[in-house]
C-alpha cells in the first residue's frame, strides 16, 4: 500500500494564525505539520520572502485545512470557540 504525499497546503501569514491553525487541527486530529520558515542565520530573511512558514499535510487533508484556514482569517471560525467564557456585550 502506498502512502499518501504529503504537500505544502498553504503559506501561513504569522506565528498567531500558525498557532491557531494547529490547534484546531489538533482538536480535530487531522494531521498535519507547521514548518516555519524562520532562520536564525540570516535572521528571518526568508519569512519576508516567503511569509511566516507553512502547513503541510496529506493531500487528502488539503481542501478542509484551506477551509478552516479561510474562516480563522475572516474570523468565522474564532466565534465558535472564543469568548465561550465571555459574558455577552452591553
Amino acid at each position: 500500500m502506498e502512502e499518501e504525499p504529503i504537500i505544502n497546503v498553504e503559506v501561513l501569514a504569522n506565528e498567531v494564525e500558525a498557532r491557531l491553525l494547529a490547534g484546531v487541527l489538533e482538536d480535530r486530529d487531522i494531521p498535519h505539520v507547521i514548518v516555519s520558515y524562520h532562520d536564525t542565520a540570516y535572521d528571518g530573511l526568508f519569512q519576508a520572502q516567503r511569509g511566516w512558514g507553512v502547513v503541510r499535510a496529506p493531500e487528502s487533508e488539503a481542501e478542509g485545512i484551506r477551509e478552516i484556514l479561510f474562516d480563522l482569517r475572516s474570523g468565522a471560525g474564532l466565534e465558535e470557540d472564543a469568548g465561550q467564557d465571555l459574558p455577552p456585550p452591553e
